[in-house]
């Protein structure tokens, strides 16, 4: 059977889908070191034992790899290529029972992400006569092929992969894997995918990732097995070296504009600047299972907090909440109306819902200015604006989490909006609380500013609190 390398350097087979081969060396010895193939040259060694670690080569297949490279390297085109190679060039049919497929799985961070490996595994397909026959049916996210085997480009859940038999998974960018739906998405998927990949004996688990902050599946896989000979490679690599062809002026104008960024995105340094605010067993503590909305309790005060939205990106959410005699905090409602929608539909609804718990009065974040209050005037209710950032309002909840001071309803986003806030370190100034890239803090905002407020309250300080 032809090798991986063999392949690429076929123009009938892989090669086609080249520009040109001279600049994907550091690549090449990538895959020889994944599959076992001998590194020969004196120069290659020297790139794999700096990008390594290790003094030698596997010199065996691997089973489970870990890939930590800069952006625009080329990890998305060679996780095609891989993932081609796997499911076109090795017969996996002595692994099936009769009418089972073999799937290679590509788990890419998010949806757009996906659409651009489909189209480079496309791409691979159709640029070979030999491989573009042996596709049997394309589909949005799959494409099957004549000899029981399937590529499957899906997004990052852990209900995706499971009842497949699964030859291949290749997960890409797992550092940036984060979910308003789960608080652990990169360990969800593993642990859903390990099952899956155990029936047939050469399969191949790889995570390639640009690195981000120091937590997370990706990091402790090389926090343990970097360097290490063992059953996990990893490999770590600045971006200019796996990419020749990028420019170094413009990674070190990156540099000068933000180092702590462009370390990570260029050098594949792991980001310092960047580290968890709630871990997921300090708020698993104070999360009563099972729990969801409480009804209301005659001669209780209420206390209400609302993140307000325009109907476009973000939810707009309210938390109820109210103290025991210990001085315990309850969050008894938590209410989330997810993009898009009709803001004024949203506060007609909320305002309901504060006068079913005999509130006329209510604390919110700046969003959106006056709107929110006239809006809510409208149905008799108060809007009452507070001057604490969204970074300063986190603060104050942690000792409250801290402390168990709280009980929080048994809600799997709120769960893991609260897990995912970052704390970043900015020169010279506070540290900054909020949500990841592209993540939302809206339902974990309302019940932290319920909770903050409502301290404030009983210790006959006002709040103030405001978004940032």
């Amino acid at each position: 059977m032809a090798t991986i390398i063999d392949a690429i350097q076929d123009r009938n087979l892989l090669g086609g889908s080249f520009k040109s081969l001279d600049t994907w060396r550091a690549w090449f010895i990538v895959l020889k070191a994944l599959f076992g193939l001998p590194i020969e040259s004196l120069d290659d060694m020297k790139l794999f034992r700096d990008c390594t670690g290790l003094v030698n080569a596997p010199g065996e297949r691997i089973r489970e790899a870990a890939i930590i490279a800069g952006r625009r390297s080329g990890k998305s085109f060679i996780t095609a290529v891989i993932a081609v190679f796997l499911a076109c060039f090795k017969n996996w049919a002595p692994f099936l029972t009769a009418g089972e497929r073999a799937w290679v799985f590509i788990i890419a961070v998010d949806r757009e992400q996906a659409k651009i490996i489909k189209g480079y595994v496309s791409g691979i397909l159709n640029s070979s006569k030999i491989l573009r026959g042996m596709i049997d049916q394309e589909l949005k996210e799959e494409i099957h092929l004549k000899n029981r085997v399937s590529i499957g480009i899906k997004t990052c859940s852990f209900r995706g992969v499971r009842g497949y038999t699964v030859a291949c998974a290749i997960l890409e960018e797992t550092a940036f894997w984060r979910s308003d739906e789960s608080a652990n998405p990169d360990r969800e998927v593993i642990t859903a995918l390990r099952p899956a990949l155990t029936t047939i004996p050469d399969s191949l688990l790889i995570s390639i990732s640009t690195p981000y902050s120091r937590r997370g599946v990706l990091w402790e896989t090389f926090k343990k097995n970097y360097g290490q000979a063992g059953k996990t490679f990893v490999w770590k690599s600045p971006s200019l070296k796996m990419n020749p062809t990028l420019s170094q002026e413009i990674i070190g104008d990156a540099l000068k504009d933000d180092p702590a960024a462009a370390r990570a995105e260029w050098l594949a340094e792991w980001r310092e600047d960047i580290e968890g605010f709630l871990s997921l067993d300090l708020v698993e503590a104070v999360v009563i299972p099972g729990r969801g909305d409480l009804p209301k309790v005659t001669g209780v005060e209420y206390l209400a907090f609302l993140d307000p939205s325009g109907g476009r990106n973000d939810s707009f959410t309210a938390a109820i909440c109210h103290s025991e005699k210990s001085g315990k905090i309850i969050i008894d409602v938590l209410r989330e109306r997810r993009s898009p929608f009709r803001p004024t539909e949203v506060v007609a609804e909320f305002s309901m819902l504060l006068k079913n718990f005999g509130i006329t009065s209510a604390m919110s974040d700046r969003y959106g200015g006056e709107w929110v209050n006239e809006a809510f005037r409208k149905h008799g209710i108060t809007i009452e604006p507070a001057e604490l950032s969204a970074s300063e309002l986190y603060v104050e909840f942690l000792p409250i989490v801290l402390n168990g001071a709280v009980e929080l309803p048994d809600n799997a986003r709120l769960t893991a909006q609260l897990v995912n806030l970052e704390r970043r370190t900015r020169t010279g100034g506070k540290d900054l609380i909020t949500h990841f890239p592209g993540g939302h803090d809206d339902l974990a905002n309302a019940a932290a500013g319920a909770c903050v407020a409502l301290t404030a309250e009983n210790n006959a300080v006002q709040p103030r609190i405001e978004r940032i």
